[in-house]
C-alpha cells in the first residue's frame, strides 16, 4: 500500500523505488538493490536480510530512516531485528517514527531510534495529533453495540449482512479459522464475500484487498491482520463480530471506516451479556457507544437448516470444527480474562453459533500457540489468570462442570 502511493508521487520524478518484502523473490530484490533504489518501502525482516546479505546493497549514504506503525512492530516481535537494523545503517540520518498508540514500550523504541541523536545532544521533536481530543475516535463515526447471546450470534450477523449487500461492509473476528469458515458458509447461502487472514498467502491477501478498495459494495471478513495500516475507501460498516483484546484494538478496527476530513461510516459491536464490563473500558479510553436494542422478532428462523447444512456438507463441517476450536482458544487467549472468561460460555449455545446442536469434540489443546500468543500482554485494569496446567488444563473448574471437551 505503502509502495502504491510512493509510486504514485514518484512517477513525476527521476527517482528510483524499490519495495522489498517476505513472500517475495529475494533474489529479484537483490537485483534490483544492486542496481541502486533513491526510496526503499520495506518489511524489519526482509531489509535485515539484504542488510546482512545482499553484496551489492549500498546503503552508507542513506539520509532518511522512516519507521512506520512503531507500536505494531514491537507487537510483532521485530524489536530485535529493528536493533540490528539501527546498528548496520549510517548513524547521520534523519529518523522519523510514527506510532498510532503512545505506550511505554514505544518510548523505549523511539529512544533506541534517536539514540545516536541524543548523543550528538539532537533532541527528538514530539508531535501529537490527538493531544487534547475528547473521543478517541472520528467524530464522523456512529458507534453501538448489541448485547446478543451466543446461540443467535450467527443468526443476527446473517442478517444484518443481508440487509446490507449494497453496502461496503468489514466484519472481524478472532481467528483466521473462524474468518474461513464463515466466509464459505455465508458464500454457501448466497451472500458473497471475500476473507482476509494470517494464514493465506500474500499474493491472496494483497489481490483481495485490492479487488476490495476497486469494488463500490462488498463484504469483507477479516482477523485483525486488517485492522491496522490499511487505507480502504468508502467502508460503509465495521461490525466486531468477535470483540477485541483490549480498547487500543477497537480504535484501530472502527479506524478502517470515516477516513479522511468529513467521512462518515457506522460500527457496530457484538457483546454477550457476560461481555458488557468491556464498556466500563471503552469509555475510560474516550469511547461511547450506543446500545441497539436485540429484538428476538427480527432473527431469522434458519437454525435447524444451518445445522442440517453443516452436518451433510463434510467440507463445512470440518471447517465449523476448527473454527469451534479456534474461537474457544482465542477467548481463553483474551488478555481482559475478568470479562472474557472461558469459563463464562455456555458451550451448547457457543456451538449452535457455529450451525452445531451440540458441541462437537474437537482437540482443545490450551498450551498450543493460539493460547499464547497473548501470553506476555497486560491490560491496565487488572487482567486475571486462570491457573492452567497439565493436570487442570482448562483452569478453574468445578465439579459440576461438565461442558464437552475431549482431549486426544
Amino acid at each position: 500500500q505503502t509502495q502504491n502511493v510512493a509510486k504514485e508521487l514518484m512517477k513525476y520524478h527521476s527517482q528510483t523505488l524499490g519495495y522489498v518484502i517476505g513472500g517475495n523473490g529475494r533474489r529479484t530484490e537483490a537485483d534490483q538493490l544492486a542496481k541502486g533504489v533513491n526510496l526503499l518501502v520495506a518489511t524489519p525482516g526482509r531489509l535485515l536480510d539484504h542488510l546482512q546479505n545482499t553484496k551489492g546493497f549500498i546503503y552508507r549514504r542513506l539520509k532518511c530512516l522512516i519507521i512506520d506503525e512503531a507500536d505494531r512492530i514491537l507487537e510483532q516481535n521485530f524489536e530485535e531485528d529493528m536493533k540490528q537494523i539501527f546498528k548496520r545503517l549510517p548513524q547521520n540520518r534523519q529518523t522519523v517514527l510514527f506510532s498510532a498508540t503512545q505506550t511505554k514500550e514505544v518510548e523505549d523504541f523511539a529512544k533506541l531510534s534517536f539514540e545516536k541523536n541524543e548523543e550528538r545532544k539532537e533532541k527528538p521533536v514530539y508531535i501529537s495529533v490527538d493531544d487534547g481530543k475528547s473521543n478517541a475516535t472520528v467524530e464522523g463515526l456512529q458507534q453501538g453495540y448489541c448485547v446478543i447471546p451466543s446461540d443467535k450470534r450467527f443468526l443476527v450477523l446473517y442478517a444484518f449482512l443481508k440487509k446490507k449487500q449494497s453496502k461496503k461492509v468489514m466484519v472481524f473476528f478472532s481467528s483466521c479459522s473462524s474468518v474461513k469458515f464463515h466466509a464459505e458458509l455465508l458464500n454457501f447461502l448466497q451472500i458473497e464475500c471475500e476473507d482476509i487472514h494470517g494464514k493465506q498467502k500474500q499474493q491472496k491477501r494483497t489481490t483481495t484487498f485490492f479487488n476490495f478498495c476497486k469494488a463500490e459494495k462488498g463484504i469483507l471478513l477479516c482477523t485483525n491482520v486488517a485492522a491496522r495500516g490499511l487505507d480502504i475507501p468508502d467502508v460503509d460498516y465495521i461490525v466486531q463480530y468477535d470483540p477485541p483484546d483490549e480498547p487500543k484494538d477497537y480504535i484501530h478496527r472502527v479506524g478502517r471506516t470515516a477516513r479522511g476530513e468529513k467521512g462518515k461510516g457506522s460500527a457496530l459491536l457484538f457483546l454477550l451479556p457476560q461481555e458488557l464490563k468491556f464498556l466500563i473500558y471503552l469509555k475510560a479510553a474516550k469511547i461511547s457507544l450506543t446500545e441497539y436494542e436485540f429484538n428476538n422478532k427480527n432473527v431469522p428462523n434458519l437454525q435447524s437448516h444451518l445445522e442440517n447444512i453443516v452436518v451433510e456438507n463434510y467440507f463445512l463441517n470440518q471447517s465449523a470444527k476448527e473454527a469451534y476450536r479456534s474461537y474457544i482458544l482465542a477467548y481463553n487467549s483474551h488478555a481482559m480474562k475478568d470479562i472474557f472468561n472461558v469459563h463464562d460460555l455456555d458451550m451448547k449455545a457457543v456451538a449452535a453459533s457455529f450451525c452445531f446442536k451440540n458441541p462437537p469434540k474437537v482437540n482443545l489443546d490450551l498450551e498450543s500457540s493460539a493460547s499464547k500468543r497473548r501470553k506476555t500482554r497486560k491490560v491496565d485494569g487488572g487482567a486475571r489468570r486462570h491457573g492452567i496446567n497439565a493436570a487442570n488444563p482448562y483452569g478453574w473448574k468445578g465439579g459440576d462442570d461438565n461442558r464437552q471437551f475431549a482431549r486426544f
